[in-house]
């Protein structure tokens, strides 16, 4: 039991930076990155959200979210309208760029759960998972 604490938090932080690192990578083509898909994920499902709602959704900081989103503009994935009930607010949507690539992430994202999944069993896959589920939701109440 001694190390334990230790070795599930230095795990997960390996797992979470070479998965991100591996998505950095494979996303480039795309000029997004481990960070930014998450947006374009969030507005697929719930377009016309304001920026703050994203922040909210993703627990993203909004200054980290105002610069994503800038970014997802510049390179044409997402369109800001101004919110016709508040002038100083815009709703987000996707274009048709982004939805032509978004099944493209989830390709590279299946492949990536795939290659660090591959040597493990049906069973050991659905008890990591369910455990994974069961410390997250732990962990979520800590700060609420």
């Amino acid at each position: 039991m001694g190390n334990e604490p230790m070795n599930l938090m230095m795990l997960n932080s390996k797992i979470y930076r070479n998965t991100q690192g591996y998505l950095d990578k494979v996303l480039k083509q795309y000029d997004l990155s481990s960070g930014s898909f998450r947006y374009l994920f969030i507005m697929e499902k719930n377009e016309g959200l304001c920026q703050s709602r994203i922040s909210e959704l993703i627990g993203h900081d909004k200054a980290m979210s105002a610069r994503t989103i800038n970014r997802l503009t510049e390179f044409g994935y997402v369109v800001k309208i101004e919110d016709q009930l508040d002038s100083r607010a815009y709703k987000l949507y996707l274009t048709d760029k982004a939805r032509l690539i978004i099944p493209k992430i989830r390709e590279e994202i299946n492949k990536l759960i795939e290659l660090i999944t591959g040597d493990l069993t049906a069973e050991e896959k659905n008890i990591t998972l369910s455990s994974l589920v069961k410390i997250l939701n732990k962990a979520l109440e800590l700060n609420t």
